[in-house]
């Protein structure tokens, strides 16, 4: 018997149901995937975002890891965010964290956890550049939290500040990032009034512009020219 004959009888039972109040549902699904929305999570098993927030299988593109971080050396994410946003051609990106993470809770603590750490360390980032707020909180349960929901407002930036979602603002494309976050004790997202649509809404820093051509000129090291002298 299979280890996991309950899973193969859940989906088939999950088919039945769906082809029996939409008959042509998987053949219509299996020709293209048209989603609005891309959506960057927390892998918590207990945060599933297409029936959090009551859409179908075609209509929310998922990535999800630990606490929901969006880094610049993250060419899983980042190849995400490209083919969501350059093919699937998505209007949408919504970061959500939700409260109680247990990764961010991890950042939070001094307690070796072994590879994981080198991860957390983006979020401990976010925990050092809001130091003051955070330590002003007495509850503890109250400062994780709000660590959540600043952890979620950094990864929107973090989003913004790459060269895909530029480049599509570049090109007019209407892309907005939104932060958001979910409360496991009640189903309820929780809108952290936090988007970007256009690039002058950033920091001038981090606003990319359009390279020129002839700005990389390649030259020969002492190496190469030297070889070619012989």
């Amino acid at each position: 018997m299979s280890q996991l004959k309950k899973i193969y009888d859940n989906n088939i039972a999950w088919a039945k149901r769906i082809k029996k109040h939409r008959p042509t549902f998987f053949s219509d699904l299996s020709k293209q995937q048209t989603p609005e929305y891309l959506w960057i999570g927390c892998s918590d098993s207990r945060v599933v975002a297409e029936q959090l927030v009551g859409l179908q299988p075609g209509e929310l593109f998922v990535h999800r890891n630990i606490a929901n971080v969006v880094v610049p050396t993250d060419l899983n994410c980042l190849s995400v965010i490209q083919y969501a946003v350059e093919v699937l051609k998505v209007k949408h990106i919504i970061v959500c964290g939700h409260y109680g993470c247990g990764g961010v809770q991890a950042s939070m603590q001094s307690t070796e956890h072994g590879l994981i750490d080198n991860w957390l360390c983006h979020i401990k980032r976010v925990h050092q550049n809001n130091e003051e707020e955070l330590l002003a909180i007495s509850d503890s349960t109250d400062r994780l939290n709000r660590l959540c929901e600043l952890n979620v407002i950094e990864q929107v930036k973090n989003i913004c500040h790459t060269t895909v979602v530029q480049r599509a603002w570049r090109n007019k494309s209407p892309v907005t990032v939104h932060g958001c976050i979910y409360t496991l004790e009640t189903g309820i997202l929780k809108d952290l009034n936090v988007r970007f649509s256009e690039m002058k809404q950033m920091n001038e820093i981090y606003q990319l512009r359009m390279a020129k051509k002839d700005i990389y000129k390649p030259t020969l090291t002492v190496m190469e020219s030297d070889y070619e002298g012989r």
